[in-house]
């Protein structure tokens, strides 16, 4: 199976990728919103992105909005991972169309949660 993690931090890039990998996912990174969708699109199919919110050229709303505009990625599940903590902001990311959120800092465990709930944990 594959993941997309985007994120214009490659530390948290690393990070990720590095769990995700150990649960047997084939690992894609981007640095923004921009490249990521050229990715899905063209290395596809992916079964999870991990999408962080501020990121230059195209932020993750922007992303998760033009993913839920393609019918063709409806099978995609987006897990935002990002600094924003505001319940409005939660509100919004999950109305735009993610599935999951999960706020930084955040430990192996929480990410492992949080496939769970996607129903991915241990499906890799």
């Amino acid at each position: 199976m594959k993941a997309i993690v985007v994120d214009d931090s490659r530390a948290i890039r690393m990070i990720l990728g590095r769990q995700l990998r150990s649960l047997g996912f084939e690992v894609v990174e981007a640095e923004d919103g921009q490249v990521a969708l050229a990715k899905i699109r063209e290395q596809g199919p992916f079964v999870l992105a991990l999408v962080d919110w501020n990121m230059p050229v195209m932020n993750g709303i922007e992303l998760v909005c033009a993913v839920r505009e393609d019918r063709s990625l409806d099978e995609l599940r987006i897990m935002m991972v990002t600094t924003e903590t505001e319940p409005e902001q939660i509100q919004h990311a999950l109305a735009a169309g993610a599935n999951e959120y999960l706020m930084k800092p955040f430990t192996v465990e929480t990410v492992a949660d949080k496939l769970g709930l996607l129903g991915l944990r241990g499906a890799a």
